[in-house]
């Protein structure tokens, strides 16, 4: 007959090991859930990170081409057309201007149709060689039907779609090199005139998605709108993929709208794609077993932890079982505390033996984790320059306002403010990113001193957003005036640029008639802040007139 210590033994070294298993499992199979989502979120931020990058730089493109028509097109209105030759040298000097303060232009160029005029031709500068434009003899394009939009596209979609627009890659004619373009027609009373455009050097693309990695191996694509390679570091130009019909040996599965899994060279991948403003796609791709090996390593140290703690315990429980029964319930009780998130609890044991160790190290360790918990959730949802949320916050707000949105229990009320760093890149050039550090920390103590009951991030470089609700959002009347003016005080009162304030805002209400989802309310509000950025610099650009 056993004693009951040998029963009590067994049954305890039975139930923990039952115990242990199970919490082991459950932590096996969390770990690799949440590990999971992790590494999508990274993906999806890298992706959604250098679509922002490569979307400001085609943005800045788009503005110097729609800001050259746009003054040339007005002027037009206001001249008689025998003064087109005039007007063509007035817009010379302005374009270069331009075309010189952004980057990557390998070519600009004012070309007038033939049908127009035959004397005046327009203008053509080029920058081979990096040192600067040159002019350029113009193509002649006398040579070619400018309704046929097969050929000599940069000239002939513009005139038959009558708006700006983005061209697939393809080599310019007569310097035989290969450029992405933008271009914008221009029209004098309704009737076309000619074309302006950008044409950007092909590399200055290249480098600026080569910038997009992550892991150890992963790096970015571009696809154009029928799926042919814009860049790729592994294919040739000239390839078509379509991932839809498995043309990178096959794809296994969509895992969400822009969320694949493929192989590439017998190597199994994901890839997030990201639909850009001017069709192209663009396409963060990492092995998929690079994307699990966190997880994995982590589930692989738990395994051995929970081994060697099982193998402590059943020694301890065998060697004094009777003694610890009560300090084990408790110890056993703190740490389902703790696996259920809980940090607070109290372990009264403190003698000096195995068991008032154990519970001492596990009060240590316990205090390490939840210490770590809050650390990490920093590092992860708080922007370390401005101490606001960041944009991985930002998304996790996102989510579950959207869920709010899906699921209503009530009546949902929200605005969605977005606020641009004007100048920052002026700053940080001229000044330095120290600087440029204290421009963004002056303008988010001004967003967070205003909106101080509602939530502030930074989702990007110079950008920030707040979700106004409850007092703010009753209140978002006088709150926006009271930023413009502390705005402008703390403009007038800023010895140096850096210290300054441009900060431009714009505010769209949730509205459930139009707004299907949070993003749509965002991009409201993005809109009318461009407008009202458009407005600022109209502003001071009479303030800097009645200065000269």
């Amino acid at each position: 007959m056993h004693s009951i210590r040998t029963k009590f033994t067994l049954l305890a070294v039975c139930t923990m090991i039952v115990a242990i298993g199970i919490v082991t499992s459950i932590g096996v199979v969390s770990i690799r859930k949440l590990g999971r989502s992790d590494a999508d979120q990274m993906i999806h931020l890298t992706a959604t990170t250098g679509a922002m990058n490569l979307e400001s730089y085609f943005d800045s493109v788009e503005h110097s081409v729609e800001t050259v028509s746009t003054l040339v097109q007005d002027s037009l209105e206001e001249m008689p057309f025998e003064q087109l030759e005039s007007q063509v040298e007035r817009s010379r000097n302005l374009f270069g201007r331009i075309a010189n303060n952004t980057n990557g232009v390998l070519t600009y160029y004012f070309r007038i149709d033939p049908e127009i005029s035959e004397t005046t031709k327009g203008f053509w500068y080029v920058n081979l060689d990096g040192k600067g434009f040159e002019e350029h003899e113009v193509t002649d394009i006398t040579q070619y039907d400018t309704n046929d939009t097969s050929a000599l596209v940069w000239f002939t979609v513009p005139k038959a779609t009558g708006k700006g627009i983005w061209l697939p890659t393809y080599f310019t004619e007569n310097l035989d090199v290969r450029v992405i373009s933008y271009n914008a027609p221009v029209y004098w009373k309704e009737k076309f005139v000619g074309v302006i455009g950008i044409e950007i050097n092909y590399e200055t693309l290249a480098s600026e998605v080569e910038k997009i990695t992550i892991f150890d191996s992963g790096y970015a694509f571009i696809l154009d709108e029928d799926s042919n390679v814009i860049y790729h570091p592994d294919l040739d130009d000239s390839v078509q993929l379509d991932l839809e019909s498995n043309d990178i040996d096959n794809v296994d599965k969509f895992i969400g709208s822009n969320h694949i899994e493929y192989k590439h060279n017998g190597i199994e991948k994901e890839a997030v794609w990201i639909l850009l403003s001017n069709g192209m796609r663009l396409y963060v791709s990492a092995p998929v077993s690079e994307i699990d090996r966190g997880w994995q390593t982590m589930i692989k140290n738990i395994l051995v932890a929970s081994v060697a703690i099982l193998l402590g315990v059943i020694y301890i429980v065998m060697r004094f079982s009777d003694h610890i029964t009560k300090p084990l319930g408790d110890l056993t009780e703190a740490a389902i505390q703790v696996d259920q998130g809980n940090h607070d609890f109290d372990l009264d044991y403190d003698e000096d033996d195995e068991v008032g160790i154990l519970t001492r190290t596990f009060k240590q360790l316990a205090a390490h984790t939840k210490e770590h918990i809050s650390t990490l959730n920093k590092q992860v949802y708080v922007d370390a320059l401005t101490s606001v949320r960041n944009k991985a916050g930002y998304s996790q707000y996102i989510a579950k306002l959207q869920d709010q949105m899906d699921n209503p229990e009530g009546i949902l009320e929200f605005a969605f403010g977005v606020f641009d760093c004007d100048d920052l890149k002026y700053i940080n050039d001229t000044y330095g990113h120290d600087k440029g550090d204290i421009y963004l920390k002056t303008a988010s103590k001004l967003i967070c001193n205003i909106f101080q009951h509602s939530p502030v991030f930074r989702i990007g470089g110079d950008e920030f957003a707040v979700i106004l609700e409850n007092e703010d959002l009753k209140n978002k009347d006088e709150l926006i005036d009271k930023f413009r003016k502390t705005r402008e005080e703390i403009c007038k009162a800023a010895k140096n640029e850096w210290e300054e304030v441009n900060v431009t805002m714009g505010l769209a209400i949730y509205d459930p008639a139009i707004d299907t989802s949070v993003i749509d309310v965002a991009r409201r509000a993005d809109q009318h802040m461009y407008e009202n950025k458009h407005i600022r610099k109209q502003e001071r650009n009479r303030t800097d007139d009645r200065r000269l």
